[in-house]
């Protein structure tokens, strides 16, 4: 073992999330290589007392914006994460970050940056108007495959056809919103994305052509998203998150929309209603919208009393089956 320890640098990520025209976005930057990522910086110690204010900081300077809700995800830090061929530099560990904004007009600072829907990096994750096409189509059978190809000395908890099936909701298992990340590794880990080949997997090596499964982005940033959209998919259930993305007034039915631009999945009007309803999150500001482009409709806001009455609110939306 070598006495020469490699140098560690620390990065901040932010997945910054807007919604806009009931979709949901990411902020992204593309990089010289034409590689979407997600705003990265530096941390500085001199400057920045935690690692929250200084990522606040420098999203302001760098993109324009002054971040709203902000928490963090995971500290990432696998080996060759950020390195190039022949690289021997410092090894970057990064701190992830969930960000929700409202601010999604207007330009922003950095050139190159801009909101993109996030469902172009995970089209599999789309489920409001009906199971994604691409599942059974493309992914399906390649991991069918894949799982037959294991052998017996398998050291994980669970074998690879289970997995597939779990997390991918087949042969009547449920599809779980909130397993963003556990999909997204499969697939790495049986190399059916672009970063699995980039980072030299043998799994995807030795495919002659992978299948066009979403956007790659750069680095392990996709797997950092990964992670901001399951966070955040399971807060909607026990923390009243969604608010943050919402204006101060807005309708049921915008509400609604919202939710399912987040989670995925399509709700059934009355049946939300009633969720919302029960949850008593919502009060009535006594004023109707006429913005909606037909009958006029009761604009609501967040009762923020429900914070004082009950340690977890949030909207507890029933498993897919």
């Amino acid at each position: 073992m070598s006495d020469k320890l490699t140098p560690i640098e620390i990065g901040l990520t932010a997945a910054i999330v807007a919604i806009e025209d009931h979709e949901p976005l990411i902020l992204t930057a593309r990089s010289s290589d034409g590689l979407a990522g997600l705003p990265f910086g530096p941390f500085d110690a001199p400057s920045h007392r935690t690692f929250e204010i200084g990522l606040r900081a420098w999203v302001e300077a760098q993109a324009g914006l002054r971040l709203g809700y902000v928490e963090q995800l995971y500290t990432f830090g696998d080996r060759g994460r950020h390195a190039e061929a022949g690289d021997t530099g410092a090894h970057m560990v990064s701190i992830g970050y969930l960000a929700l904004t409202r601010a999604v007009g207007g330009e922003l600072a950095a050139t190159g940056a801009g909101f993109e829907p996030w469902y172009r990096f995970f089209p599999w994750e789309d489920w409001r108007e009906a199971p994604p096409a691409i599942i059974a189509r493309d992914i399906i059978p390649e991991l069918i495959k894949w799982a037959e190809e294991e052998t017996p000395e398998t050291t994980r908890a669970l074998p690879r056809r289970d997995r597939v099936r779990f997390y991918f909701g087949l042969e009547g298992a449920p599809w779980d919103e909130e397993r963003v990340l556990d999909r997204y590794e499969l697939l790495y880990e049986a190399g059916l994305i672009e970063e699995a080949r980039r980072d030299g997997r043998p799994a995807a090596l030795a495919r002659k052509s992978l299948p066009a499964l979403g956007i790659s982005m750069r680095f392990d940033h996709r797997r950092i998203l990964a992670t901001g959209i399951a966070r955040l998919r399971a807060k909607l259930k026990y923390r009243p998150v969604v608010f943050e993305l919402l204006p101060a007034e807005f309708t049921l039915t915008e509400l609604q929309y919202t939710v399912e631009a987040i989670s995925g999945r399509h709700l059934h009007k009355q049946n939300f209603r009633r969720l919302v309803e029960a949850e008593a999150l919502v009060e009535p500001t006594g004023v109707m919208s006429t913005q909606t482009g037909g009958r006029p409709a009761a604009l609501y806001r967040f009762r923020r009393d429900v914070l004082q009455e009950r340690p977890a609110p949030g909207l507890r939306m029933r498993s897919r089956r």
